[in-house]
This record gives structure tokens, sequence and C-alpha cells, in this order.
């Protein structure tokens, strides 16, 4: 019989999920050739290398950090992100992709070892926001896994739209999008 509440087995599952996005990612984003990771499906379209600058960014700046700060000073103003003016502000288009990458991977790898030592987290700690209202800490890691499982999305629209042009063939054999 499990002996975990139902928030910290959803606590321990959204952990053990956000590791094994880090092997998905660590799939879907390495090995790839400089025209691979630098196509754009269109011009205002993310490549795969401002999507792995954000990633890493995100891990670093909002996710973990942000979460850190509604755990520890749920009263204090949260630290300022800009998720969409990073693009330029950082110049993502002109990092280093596989080193972003190595980058974004380890940074995943300290953020679950740091979310596997908390010790009785406090996830109904929340943060008034003046413009979203009631932002919990259990609300910001369930967040981060869906923040996952987006990009993970657009990774794969993103390869898939790759193979339409360089197959130039019709892809509905293999099903619809």
């Amino acid at each position: 019989m499990n002996t975990y509440s139902n928030k910290q087995v959803n606590y321990y599952k959204i952990v053990h999920e956000l590791l094994r996005n880090r092997d998905i990612f660590k799939g879907l984003l390495t090995g790839l050739t400089e025209e691979e990771y630098l196509w754009k499906s269109s011009p205002e379209k993310w490549c795969l290398l401002e999507i792995v600058c954000h990633l890493y960014d995100e891990e670093r700046e909002d996710f973990r950090a942000r979460l850190r700060h509604v755990l520890e000073t749920p009263t204090e103003p949260l630290p300022p992100i800009d998720p969409t003016g990073w693009v330029k502000e950082r110049n993502y288009i002109n990092k280093k992709y596989t080193k972003t990458v190595d980058k974004f991977l380890e940074e995943r790898q300290q953020s679950v070892k740091w979310l596997k030592s908390l010790t009785n987290p406090k996830w109904d700690n929340a943060y008034n926001h003046p413009k979203f209202g009631e932002m919990t800490a259990k609300m910001f890691l369930s967040n981060w896994l869906a923040h996952d499982y987006l990009h993970i999305r657009q990774i794969i629209k993103l390869k898939f739209d790759y193979l339409k042009i360089l197959s130039d063939e019709k892809l509905d054999y293999a099903g619809s999008w």
C-alpha cells in the first residue's frame, strides 16, 4: 500500500517525468546538422537553436528560480522574466548549439537533483501576482512539466515540417497531423 499523500505522489511523479524528459530532449536535440538546427518553417518561428536557448534560460531563470522563490519567500515579488524578448536580447541565433544543448541538459540534471533534495516542501505556498492572481509552488512545478510537453511537441512538429521539405514526399500515408 502506498503511504504517500496525493500531493507527494504527484510531486514524485512530476519530478520523475522532468528527469525522463531530459532523456527525451537529449534524443530529439543531439546529433543534428547545422542545417537541421537552424532551419525554420517560417521566418517568425523559432529554430531548434532558439528553442534550446529558451529551454536553457527557462530552466534556470523561470521554473527553478521561481519555484524556489515561492517555496522560500512567497510574499516577495517574483524575479522578472522576458522569455520572448530574450530571443533577440540574448542573441540566441548566434549561440553554439551543441554547447547550449549540453548546458540545458546539465541544468535539468541540477534541477532534478534540487527537487529531490527538498524536504517537506510547502506546495501550497503562493505568490499573489498582480495580474495572474494566486500562483502556488505546485502550480509552478506542474507548469514546468507542461512547458516540457509544449516544447517537445514544438520540436517534433518542427522536425516533421523539416522532413516534409527534405523528403519532398507526401507524408499522409504515415497518418495525419
